[in-house]
């Protein structure tokens, strides 16, 4: 039974809630509330920053690819496009700081050759606040090692940054992370998943608990219970993101991705139901299928972990073991856990037993919603954390 107080502790306010139950017509199950706090957070629904983010010019000319993609992407000329992609990691570096700067560039590092390009070139933006605040020494020092140590292991240099202190920030400091990358304008590669059976493909590193409802503690306020939360920020792994970064690029060269996203804010989850809805398609995942580093993890572990160095792709039908061998070679975790669907729901499997299905429905100013038995969302950018 779905308690107020378990409502609470997801982040969701009543009105949130009430949405959720007129929606599905019922009360939701676990595993359901879970995936709507996750995309209904701030970081993954951009739900109060998005009429602000509205007024960014995002068209030019030179604009190959603006908002609604992993990262920006820019011609450059002579055939090449610099892309792009920055991102905040606040609340995760101010619980723990080396882990949550270190994720955060990792985040973006994956956001970047996601789309086709070789990063090469990290930038930071960071704001602390008073010198002589308690906390602010280790702060500044867990920080400035994670961004300097995730880079330095997966081999992109940090090129420039900047750094500002103020009484503002005492409370919670600002950790703004970006990567650039380089890729030819005619091999970028997007997450629409298209191609009805064509198979999705789960590659490198196995899920964890680590990291559950990250999106839901970096959408939330600040106050003396804060450091309570240190276990929901992820924990990275620089040198299997170097492995991914090749294993992926490597992939690329072949014409066997249909469509490609990274697992990162609200993981398996916000990937998944971004690449269907994207594509205008249904989507199918049996949990049993996916690679996990701990025992007994349940259905609302495996699809709300934020274990870092993970992929999902859509592949062409029977590329599978041409995958598969690119990433047994940089020894990563691959496994076939679904397939493109044409239902328009997505539908979770547990072994035999259907723990999830869904149908899309508009809610105003939220992703869309679950109807029938289970759930399903529209794609969400994710917001500031």
């Amino acid at each position: 039974m779905i308690t107020p107080e378990i409502v609470a502790d997801h982040g969701l306010n009543t009105e949130e809630y009430d949405r959720i139950v007129k929606a599905m017509g019922r009360e939701p199950n676990l595993l359901e509330l879970g995936i709507f706090s996750v995309m209904w957070s701030e970081h993954c629904s951009y739900k109060s920053s998005r009429i602000h983010l509205k007024k960014l010019p995002t068209e030019a000319p030179w604009v190959i690819c603006g908002p609604g993609e992993n990262a920006g992407v820019i011609d450059i000329g002579d055939g090449d496009a610099a892309i792009f992609k920055m991102e905040s990691h606040n609340h995760p570096s101010y619980i723990e700081p080396y882990q949550g700067a270190a994720t955060g560039v990792g985040g973006i590092l994956r956001d970047v050759f996601t789309m086709g390009a070789r990063p090469v070139a990290n930038l930071n933006a960071l704001r602390f606040g008073r010198p002589d605040h308690p906390k602010m020494r280790h702060l500044i020092a867990g920080v400035v090692a994670g961004i300097g140590g995730y880079g330095n292991c997966v081999g992109v240099p940090t090129v420039g940054g900047e750094v500002n202190f103020d009484t503002a920030y005492d409370g919670n400091i600002l950790v703004n992370a970006m990567t650039v990358g380089v890729a030819k304008t005619d091999k970028i590669f997007y997450s629409a998943a298209t191609g009805i059976g064509n198979p999705i493909v789960y590659v490198g590193s196995k899920t964890g608990r680590d990291g559950i409802h990250g999106a839901t503690m970096a959408s939330a306020d600040f106050d003396e219970n804060s450091d309570e939360k240190r276990p929901t920020v992820q924990v990275g792994d620089p040198f299997t993101e170097k492995l991914l970064i090749e294993a992926c690029l490597e992939l690329m060269a072949t014409d066997a991705i249909v469509a490609i996203q990274d697992m990162g804010a609200a993981g398996l989850t916000s990937s998944s139901v971004e690449m269907a809805s994207k594509g205008g398609a249904g989507i199918r995942l049996d949990m049993s299928k996916v690679p996990c580093r701990e025992t007994g993890m349940t259905p609302y572990e495996m699809m709300l972990s934020e274990s870092q160095e993970r992929m999902l792709m859509v592949l062409k039908p029977g590329r599978e073991p041409e995958a598969e061998a690119i990433f047994r070679k940089w020894e990563l975790d691959f496994a076939v856990i679904g397939e493109v669907t044409d239902t328009g729901h997505m539908v979770l499997e547990f072994g035999a037993k259907s723990c999830a299905t869904s149908r899309s429905a508009r809610l105003p100013t939220r992703p869309r919603s679950m109807t029938g038995r289970t759930w399903t969302s529209t794609p969400t950018r994710r917001g500031p954390r």
